[in-house]
């Protein structure tokens, strides 16, 4: 066709012919849109029909039909928080929290219908029922001074030998003992968890025992460690010089090595015990750990810290605020921190003037890092009474009380277990597991240990006599 065949034929064919054509093919697409959206509402309908409303397929086919400026869940993600619920779950209960293992699986709705879910429930709601009551009043609570990691430079035949041989656990020893406590089925407990205060029914501050729930045939117990300060004389013998916060957000301790570079440790009581429970799980009724008392004149945790070292210590407020930190770690994870007297004194004989001034510099120096705790071990294994329950006429028992103590502990080993609940208080008795316990009164420890599968060999014999 020519140009000239092509006016032609276009003769006719001009601005009006041109909307019709125009007019026709709009109407042939809308037909199609029509029929393509018809064609996904019946889809989308059958598609409904075939998956249950709430199941992760709705949710994803629901996110793909409809825009959303959030991301998607990939299944690789859903899959990867379900296993860590289930393991979040599984480390409380080999605690004895089911209650907080339950809840956490039924917290998420996304997996509550999962068949490992239900069965997890399931099994930690079979396990709670079998718990029964421990009877508060047959839980021992043992301590411990400072370990000795290196016997060869605490038992070097210096002045200092001798307290150390009677006061102080080596490492060794404090693991066996440890092991064999797991072995007999003890659990450590709170003593916040052993007796607690609440309100009466007149709204009055109340005492009670608390209800601690264990499998049968599992016993609870309290541990503490006194001076945890790494005091300046125990330099260069064989112990820890203070703890830190490690890398992994853990308390651990540093040592100073014989060429005098640092090594970072399991060098102390606190960091040992946290690997044995991450070992043993089973040997922490709900992540308890134990409480650790400071006294305050040689600074606390082997920060010198006290009011006396201003002058001297040009780290001063860095040590302070270190310490807080490092304080603030050991609550995170369990530990209960306590007063030892600020000067390590006898709390039952010092004059009155000097309790309270001793009592107020505790506060000025330690609590005003670690923060307010009311529970006080007293040094020496004194105590501010007699064995008969503690009454307002009692100085030094209200002078404590409005420091806001509460736990009160002395020391009697006499006996595996002594305490006393009164309407606003709770005291109890603590046992020396050292060198002096186990070589005068080995068969005292029966129920814990067998003595002779302890002891050190490093261990100097006789262990001196307490003067």
């Amino acid at each position: 066709m020519n140009q000239n065949d092509y006016r032609k034929w276009n003769v006719g064919k001009g601005p009006k012919h041109s909307k019709n054509m125009f007019a026709i093919i709009l109407t042939g697409l809308l037909i199609v849109m029509v029929m393509v959206l018809c064609g996904i509402v019946i889809n989308k309908k059958l598609h409904h029909k075939l998956i249950p409303a709430g199941s992760s397929a709705a949710v994803s086919s629901e996110s793909e039909a409809q825009p959303s400026t959030e991301e998607t869940t990939p299944a690789d993600t859903s899959e990867a928080d379900l296993k860590a619920i289930l393991s979040n779950a599984e480390q409380l209960a080999s605690q004895y929290d089911y209650d907080g293992a339950i809840n956490l699986l039924k917290s998420d709705t996304r997996f509550v219908e999962k068949e490992e879910v239900t069965k997890a429930v399931s099994d930690y709601e079979t396990a709670k029922a079998a718990l029964v009551r421990i009877n508060p009043q047959e839980v021992t609570h043992i301590f411990f001074h400072s370990l000795i990691m290196d016997t060869a430079k605490a038992f070097d035949g210096d002045s200092k030998q001798d307290g150390y041989n009677q006061m102080m656990t080596t490492k060794d020893e404090f693991i066996k003992m440890m092991q064999s406590m797991y072995d007999k089925g003890y659990v450590l407990v709170k003593i916040h968890d052993l007796a607690y205060e609440k309100k009466d029914e007149n709204g009055n501050p109340k005492f009670v025992y608390g209800d601690i729930m264990l499998p049968p045939g599992k016993k609870a117990f309290v541990l503490s460690q006194d001076d945890v300060c790494y005091y300046e004389y125990m330099k260069g013998d064989g112990f820890a010089t203070r703890i830190i916060i490690g890398e992994d957000g853990y308390p651990t301790c540093e040592m100073q090595m014989d060429d005098g570079s640092v090594s970072v440790g399991d060098y102390d009581l606190v960091p040992i015990l946290e690997n044995f429970i991450k070992t043993h799980p089973g040997f922490s009724y709900k992540g308890a750990r134990g409480i650790l008392a400071f006294t305050g004149y040689n600074g606390i945790l082997g920060y010198r810290t006290d009011e006396a070292y201003k002058d001297t210590n040009p780290n001063y407020e860095a040590d302070r605020q270190e310490a807080a930190k490092v304080a603030q770690a050991l609550k995170d994870h369990g530990w209960e921190l306590s007063s030892h007297s600020w000067g390590h004194r006898n709390m039952g004989e010092i004059s009155m003037n000097h309790f309270k001034t001793d009592t107020d510099k505790w506060e000025r120096n330690v609590e005003s890092i670690i923060g307010p705790t009311d529970i006080i071990l007293f040094p020496f294994g004194s105590d501010i009474g007699s064995w008969t329950p503690y009454t307002d006429s009692n100085e030094r028992f209200t002078y404590l009380k409005s420091k806001g103590f509460r736990y009160f502990c002395n020391v009697d080993a006499s006996k595996p277990v002594w305490m006393q609940l009164g309407p606003d208080y709770f005291r109890q008795a603590r046992r020396n597991l050292d060198g002096y316990r186990m070589f005068y009164y080995p068969d005292s420890l029966n129920d814990l240990f067998n003595v002779p599968d302890v002891f050190d060999p490093a261990r100097p014999t006789p262990v001196p006599p307490m003067k």
